[in-house]
């Protein structure tokens, strides 16, 4: 991780093959996002570090991020803690030469990586909140999916509220483990989805799952198997989650209906590919399965 702690602002060195705008494009994808503002060329996200609210002002300077501080200039221990949080959010220790050499290549992902060249996963260093939003968003479209977030978190979450503006955060699992299912069916959540959330909350308080835990397997196939034991998560959520929250570059939710779609506009087919399909034509992808899929995402916002 490379920053500058500069007083009152702390700046980080991003790779040069990062485009802050386009990660913008990806972060303003939808208006009921209620975990980060982006106002102007600025991104605003509201942490809790050391029990302590930091609200981060996030902008471009030249070749670097430039993170103020609105409300008060935080102790130095928060501000490296908040640089390895943005340094985390936006994927930055990943490598992507070898993603790059293989995308302009391939007759699928030429354009798009040439279009949107810079662009990062973003992903979510929250363990809990990774798994929450991924059962969220299971068997529904992303808008209503955005919705029961919002709902979840304005009941559920913490804030704060500055120059007229509200900033919240993911509720914790410990709030979430104590809570009864029929809470979360007035908020519009399925039986299922409530249990399976609960339960993951309940996994996590009680120090059965951690990402630390995770990280510590590092071989793939473990990780995913370990995921996939807990009640509600299946290879795509295992999969979405080791992409967006443990950074897994080969991570492939192959059976996700975006990437499903992407393809198909990207490749003119007149129905969507199957997964027998997806797979011939992925071939290549090996190893970079992950951002070849985040990529294919933001194709879509095109059509």
């Amino acid at each position: 991780m490379k920053w500058d702690d500069q007083g009152s602002s702390i700046k980080i060195f991003p790779p040069l093959d990062f485009n802050f705008q386009e990660c913008l494009v990806f972060l303003a994808r939808s208006d009921q996002e209620i975990l980060h503002h982006i106002m102007g060329d600025y991104l605003y996200k509201l942490l809790k570090i050391n029990g302590e609210f930091v609200l981060l002002k996030i902008g471009e300077n030249e070749q670097s991020i430039q993170v103020e501080f609105p409300i008060r200039t935080p102790a130095q221990s928060i501000k490296e803690q908040a640089a390895a949080y943005i340094w985390k959010w936006f994927d930055l220790d990943q490598e992507l030469e070898g993603f790059y050499d293989m995308a302009n290549k391939d007759k699928l992902l030429k354009d798009i990586v040439h279009n949107h060249f810079g662009l990062r996963i973003i992903g979510i260093p929250e363990l809990f909140q990774a798994m929450a939003w991924a059962i969220i968003g299971q068997q529904i479209n992303l808008t209503f999916a955005y919705t029961l977030k919002k709902r979840f978190v304005e009941q559920y979450g913490e804030s704060l509220t500055y120059e007229g503006n509200t900033f919240w955060l993911f509720p914790e699992p410990e709030t979430i483990a104590k809570i009864d299912k029929d809470e979360l069916l007035k908020l519009q959540f399925s039986k299922r989805k409530a249990e399976y959330v609960i339960g993951v909350a309940k996994a996590m308080e009680s120090g059965q799952l951690t990402k630390e835990a995770l990280l510590h397997q590092q071989d793939y196939q473990q990780v995913h198997d370990s995921l996939m034991a807990i009640r509600g998560v299946g290879a795509w959520t295992a999969d979405y989650v080791m992409m967006k929250c443990l950074h897994y570059p080969n991570a492939f939710p192959i059976a996700d209906v975006g990437l499903h779609q992407a393809i198909k506009h990207q490749l003119g087919l007149e129905r969507k590919p199957t997964i027998a399909e997806i797979e011939e034509m992925s071939i290549y992808w090996e190893g970079w399965q992950a951002y070849a899929t985040f990529y294919l995402w933001r194709s879509l916002y095109e059509w």
